[in-house]
C-alpha cells in the first residue's frame, strides 16, 4: 500500500471521525474528547509487562500502535492534538517521532513524562468525555467512557471509510503471504510449530503484531475450535491441516482461515464443498441483509453437505430443526472486523444502544446487525467431528440422526473452516481474502 494512496485517502477519513465525535460530544453534552493510548500492564508479583495494545478509540485516528502515554484531544471545530510520549529512556527502544502522510493534520506535543500531558489537556475537565481503560487516568483526568458517547462512536465504527478498507486490504495482503508459507510448511511435513513459525516469519509480524493468536491445527486438533498448544513435533501422519490466522497493518486486522487435505481423499472434496457453499454465504454480503439470515442459512447449506457426504441420515430440514447440525457447527457464521478482529457494536440496535437479540438456539453467533455499505465483516462457515457434542446428540435421543460409521471416518481428520474478511458496497460484495489470494 503506497504512501501515496493513503495520504489521498486520509482526510476523507479524518474528517469523517470529526464529524461522528462532534454529533457524539453533543449527546453526551460534552465539549472534548479525550483518548489515551493506554499504558503498559505489569504482571503480578513479577516485573514483566503484559503485551502493549493501544487503545482502538486512539488507533481509529491514526497509524500509531506502540505510543502508550500518549493522548488525543479532539474538540469540534479546531485541529485535533496528538500528545505524544517520547521518553528518556535507555532501557527501552523510544517511540519514534512522529511522521509521514499524517502528521499534518495534527498539532504534535511531544512530551518526555506521562505527567507532562497535563499541560496540554483541557482545563474543563468536566466537560470532557475521556475513552479509556482506568489505568490510563493522569491526575484527575480519569476515563469516565459516557454510555451515549461510547455507543455512538462505536455504532459508527461498523462503517469503514475507504482509508479503513485500503488498510484492511493490506492487513489481508500480509496474511495471504503468511498463509501461502504455512500451506508450504504443512506440505513439507512440519509441525503445528514449525508452521506457526514460518506463518511469522512470512508475515513479518510475532505474537505482539499479530491481531489474535495463530490456530495452527494438523489432523483432529482441528476438532478444537481454538486450538494453540502447537506441538513441537510433526505427527506420525499428517492427514490434515486448519489454520486460522491473521495479520495486521497500521493496527487494522485480518482475519482468514484455510483447511487443506494432505491427500485427494474424500475430506478434500468435503473441503471443496464446505468452500463452494462459503462462496456463495460471502455473495448475500449485501445492503439490507439481516447477517443473522445469513447464519441461519449456513446452517441449511451445511447440513446439505453432510446429508451428501452420507454424515446424516436426516435432512437438511430436520437437521437444522433438530439442532443435529449445531453439533457440526457450533459457531457463528462470523462477526465485524476492523480495529479489532472482533470489532464492536455487534449486537447494537441503534446508534443510542440497546441489543439486537440472537437467533434462538445460536449462542455464538458475535454480529446480528443488518448491513449497510462500508460493513466488513467476516463469513466463517465450519463443520467439526468434536466427540462431546456429538455424544450430547446421543443424550438427546438422536443417535439415529447420524451415521456413525461415516462420523468415525471423518474424525481424524478434525474438522474444516474457511473464512474470508468481505465488505457490503452499494451493488457485489467485496471480498478482500479472495482477492489477495488472487494476486
Amino acid at each position: 500500500m503506497s504512501a501515496a494512496t493513503l495520504a489521498n485517502l486520509y482526510p476523507q477519513h479524518i474528517a469523517e471521525l470529526q464529524a461522528r465525535t462532534a454529533e457524539a460530544l453533543q449527546r453526551g453534552r460534552f465539549d472534548h474528547l479525550l483518548v489515551p493510548s493506554g499504558t503498559l500492564h505489569y504482571q503480578l508479583f513479577d516485573d514483566r509487562d503484559y503485551p502493549y495494545a493501544v487503545n482502538p478509540q486512539f488507533k481509529a485516528w491514526l497509524p500509531v500502535t506502540k505510543a502508550p502515554g500518549s493522548w488525543l484531544v479532539i474538540t469540534p471545530g479546531a485541529k485535533p492534538k496528538l500528545v505524544f510520549l517520547q521518553p528518556h529512556d535507555y532501557w527501552h527502544v523510544i517511540p519514534a517521532a512522529p511522521s509521514g502522510y499524517w502528521v499534518e493534520h495534527f498539532d504534535i506535543a511531544i512530551i518526555r513524562t506521562p505527567e507532562e500531558a497535563l499541560q496540554h489537556l483541557p482545563k474543563d475537565l468536566a466537560r470532557c468525555a475521556i475513552l479509556g481503560e482506568p489505568q490510563s487516568a493522569i491526575g484527575d483526568y480519569m476515563p469516565n467512557n459516557p454510555q451515549a458517547v461510547v455507543a455512538y462512536l462505536e455504532y459508527q465504527r461498523a462503517f469503514k471509510t475507504p482509508y479503513e478498507v485500503a488498510m484492511m486490504r493490506e492487513a489481508s495482503r500480509i496474511g495471504v503471504r503468511a498463509h501461502r508459507a504455512a500451506e508450504r510448511a504443512f506440505r513439507a511435513g512440519s509441525s503445528e510449530f514449525g508452521i506457526h513459525l514460518a506463518y511469522c516469519q512470512a508475515a513479518g509480524q510475532d505474537a505482539n503484531d499479530l491481531p489474535y493468536g495463530n490456530i495452527v491445527c494438523l489432523n483432529e486438533h482441528a476438532a478444537v475450535l481454538h486450538y494453540t498448544d502447537r506441538d513441537r513435533l510433526p505427527p506420525k501422519q499428517s492427514r490434515s491441516f486448519l489454520i486460522d490466522a491473521g495479520a495486521s497493518f497500521h493496527g487494522y486486522a485480518s482475519d482468514i482461515t484455510r483447511t487443506y487435505s494432505a491427500q485427494a481423499d474424500e475430506f478434500a472434496a468435503m473441503i471443496d464443498a464446505v468452500d463452494a457453499a462459503q462462496l456463495a454465504m460471502c455473495d448475500a454480503v449485501r445492503t439490507g441483509t439481516d447477517y443473522k439470515q445469513i447464519h441461519l442459512d449456513a446452517h441449511l447449506a451445511l447440513a446439505t453437505i453432510l446429508k451428501d457426504f452420507g454424515v446424516i441420515t436426516v435432512s437438511p430440514e430436520a437437521a437444522v430443526q433438530t439442532g443435529v447440525s449445531s453439533a457440526f457447527f457450533p459457531h457463528g457464521i462470523g462477526h465485524g472486523i476492523g480495529l479489532q478482529v472482533h470489532d464492536v457494536a455487534g449486537f447494537a440496535e441503534s446508534d443510542h444502544g440497546g441489543t439486537i437479540a440472537k437467533p434462538d438456539g445460536h449462542p455464538y453467533l458475535r454480529l446480528t446487525r443488518t448491513l449497510e455499505p462500508g460493513m466488513v465483516v467476516t463469513i466463517e462457515p465450519g463443520l467439526y467431528f468434536i466427540d462431546m457434542l456429538l455424544d450430547e446428540l446421543k443424550q438427546k435421543g438422536l443417535v439415529d440422526a447420524v451415521d456413525w460409521a461415516r462420523v468415525d471416518a471423518f474424525r481424524p481428520y478434525g474438522g474444516i473452516r474457511i473464512e474470508d474478511d468481505v465488505v457490503c458496497t452499494e451493488a457485489e460484495p467485496l471480498n478482500l481474502t479472495r482477492e489477495a489470494f488472487a494476486e
